[in-house]
């Protein structure tokens, strides 16, 4: 349920209607706009007296939300949600664009590819640490020293970090990680998830490959209820009956989720296709269709990389590519 206040409305004639709603054990969330102030209820709202609210003076209106997610609706919070971490901004008018290697494999090897895809324009740096893995057999990260390379990337360049928490056991190594990436397969981790909700830091919550729209959304409500509202979500791919490339990627997504959230929403080209080849093209038209930013792999020398050397792109394509997208960005209207 949403309530509108009228303006001019005194703090307490606001207090007043706050402590109404919440007698009925109802929470009652403050989104402050340019023009109007509104209150989301969260919570069993059956026993509110819709009829009641509306007679009271301060009140504009009152509409029911039919979705089960309420934090992250836009219905609750109008305005496009900006995401920052220090300088770099997702969201709004900023688009933000992640690079970097799948797996961080060596100080020389994430330090290089930090320094390059900076120069080129990326505003945040990506990096595998702990890697979920479909085989057991399969290069799975450098774990903490992959953490601890990041970091020292992070010294060389600036750009903040994103990469992937695979296990809550994990947590308390990733105090100084700037933005915690929830890969596509602990998307419904729902006890994580709302173990997130506590961090004071952004959640980069990647779409499962079997999961619908709505799924993707309400495991964003787990972190929003949490207390954690600064979520960014990428669309990575889906499974389809396709075979041609890695993932399907479904960019139809993008305008949908734009619709229904507030919540900043980036592409990830290089795991939804899983060849460098398509990377591009992909990445290109994800800015056309309104994505807020790209994640993307770049790999110093993709045939030898530990981990998704198809579909990572070199330093010099990344170069390319951002040239592309930043004229693609100056005619979306986006910084």
């Amino acid at each position: 349920m949403i309530i509108i206040l009228k303006n001019g409305a005194s703090k307490e004639s606001v207090d007043k209607l706050i402590a109404s709603v919440q007698h009925h054990g109802v929470e009652a969330h403050t989104i402050v706009g340019s023009d109007t102030t509104v209150f989301g209820l969260v919570g069993d709202t059956s026993k509110v007296d819709i009829e009641l609210l509306e007679q009271n003076e301060i009140v504009e209106a009152v509409r029911r939300v039919s979705e089960p997610y309420k934090l992250v609706n836009r219905k609750f919070h109008t305005a496009d949600s900006e995401i920052g971490v220090g300088n770099a901004l997702m969201g709004g008018k900023h688009f933000g664009v992640i690079a970097g290697p799948c797996s961080v494999e060596s100080e020389e090897q994430i330090i290089e590819v930090a320094k390059r895809v900076k120069a080129a324009g990326a505003t945040f740096l990506r990096g595998g640490a702990f890697k979920p893995r479909t085989s057991p057999y399969a290069f799975r990260g450098l774990k903490a020293e992959g953490l601890r390379l990041l970091l020292e990337a992070k010294k060389e360049t600036g750009l903040p970090i994103v990469t992937e928490l695979t296990s809550l056991t994990n947590i308390d190594l990733f105090n100084d990680v700037d933005v915690i990436q929830v890969g596509a397969r602990n998307m419904q981790n729902f006890d994580m998830l709302w173990e997130l909700g506590k961090c004071k830091k952004p959640i980069l919550l990647k779409r499962g490959a079997s999961c619908t729209v709505q799924d993707l959304l309400m495991s964003a409500e787990y972190i929003a209820a949490g207390g954690n509202e600064d979520i960014i979500l990428c669309e990575r791919g889906i499974r389809t009956f396709e075979n041609a490339t890695r993932n399907t990627l479904d960019l139809s997504c993008v305008p949908v989720l734009k619709a229904k959230t507030h919540l900043p929403v980036v592409v990830d080209p290089s795991h939804a296709t899983g060849m460098a080849s398509l990377v591009a093209p992909m990445a290109k038209a994800a800015v056309v269709s309104g994505a807020d930013g790209l994640m993307l792999e770049v790999h110093n020398n993709p045939a030898c990389a530990l981990c998704d050397g198809m579909q990572s792109i070199t330093p010099d394509t990344f170069e390319s590519l951002m040239a592309d997208v930043k004229r693609l960005c100056e005619f979306e209207g986006k910084i």
